[in-house]
């Protein structure tokens, strides 16, 4: 049995404003702190021997750990479309819309819909490419919709959409 692994699937490319700023502000916070591990890595490394300084060792791999989200913000942002306007229908769901759904125990949660780089900044933003927004997607008021969760089989209804947090 091989170690090789299909590549993942492709994100989708949208995020909003506040998420793009979000992104940039930890890009420019991670150059900062790898100042600071360069620094102390090359203090660790005039110590003496490299093999048993755990110093040396430690800041090494928090070093690569930096450099590989770096690379990663870097080519990420590049490739980033920051959706900041609200659509003209806005009657439907569309992407950053909040939508409040009902289940058929009369439960509502409201969740945003968001990019997939910014949906752990709140638990209520779900990524666009999660079945929930999926389903939702281009549904207006008072629509049913059905979605296949680990749990089974879930149907909803659109009670609420806004554009605005407030």
């Amino acid at each position: 049995m091989g170690r090789y692994r299909p590549p993942a699937a492709k994100k989708s490319p949208y995020i909003t404003a506040e998420g793009h700023a979000r992104l940039s502000t930890e890009l420019d916070g991670l150059w900062k702190k790898r100042r600071e591990v360069v620094a102390a890595l090359s203090a660790a490394a005039a110590e003496g021997d490299r093999s048993e300084n755990a110093e040396y060792i430690y800041r090494k791999k928090q070093l690569r750990e930096i450099d590989r989200r770096v690379r990663y913000l870097q080519k990420r942002l590049d490739e980033l479309k920051v959706v900041d306007s609200t659509p003209a229908d806005q009657s439907k769901v569309f992407f950053a819309a909040w939508v409040e759904l009902e289940d058929e125990q009369g439960n509502s949660e409201t969740y945003r819909i968001v990019g997939p780089d910014e949906f752990d900044v709140a638990p209520e933003y779900i990524s666009m490419d999660a079945p929930v927004a999926k389903a939702i997607l281009g549904k207006s008021l008072d629509d049913e919709v059905a979605v296949v969760t680990p749990e089974g089989r879930r149907e909803f209804v659109i009670i609420g959409i806004k554009y605005s947090a407030s």
